[in-house]
């Protein structure tokens, strides 16, 4: 009988666990981040609010954990980014699908308060682009490299600059909400910024 206790209560505990993320994308989407509570995602979760105060310090820290575990977050940080030979090419699908992502709302709306939160809380700050930022820019400094190592791309050019000019532009018009964010304008700041780097 005490053999099968622990496995029992490891699954409860990853039942909650998994209720109480859910529960944080859910309300996330239905009330904001500012009505966010972790009374109301407790509630939702079925779960009592010592429960989640055992795992997370804050409703931060909850919808971190629930916005990298539920795959809201950019994919793609144990695999390799397309590599047809064409670099410009390359950047463009990955872009235009950053676009996608980004105006999607079980995107936007976690990361937008999550990026806010960041501003005035170092710690999650750090954690959210550790993350979700790092892991994405990396593999595209990566393909960089890649594009330097074939002749394409100047070797005096510092791949993480050049990747930061590309997605730069992206994040600045996704948090403006200004403009429109666009295939269209994924297109052109590949265009724009390869004019920069490309090899002469």
């Amino acid at each position: 009988m005490a053999d099968k206790a622990a496995p029992d209560s490891a699954r409860r505990s990853e039942r909650s666990r998994r209720a109480i993320l859910d529960a944080a994308l859910e309300l996330i989407g239905e009330l904001g981040y500012p009505r966010l509570t972790i009374e109301a995602i407790a509630a939702r979760a079925g779960v009592g609010k010592q429960t989640i105060y055992r795992w997370w310090p804050s409703k931060a820290a909850v919808l971190l954990d629930a916005f990298t575990a539920g795959g809201q977050a950019p994919e793609g940080a144990g695999a390799a980014l397309p590599d047809t030979g064409d670099l410009e090419a390359d950047l463009k699908l990955v872009l235009r699908a950053a676009v996608d992502e980004m105006n999607a709302p079980a995107y936007d709306l976690p990361a937008r308060a999550l990026t806010a939160e960041g501003l005035v809380n170092p710690e999650l700050g750090a954690h959210f682009v550790d993350r979700v930022l790092e892991p994405s820019l990396r593999l595209l400094a990566e393909r960089l490299r890649a594009a330097q190592d074939a002749g394409q791309v100047a070797r005096d050019v510092d791949p993480r600059v050049a990747i930061e000019l590309v997605c730069g532009p992206l994040t600045h018009r996704w948090l403006l909400r200004t403009l429109p964010l666009t295939h269209e304008y994924a297109d052109a700041v590949v265009e724009t910024a390869l004019r920069g780097i490309l090899k002469r």
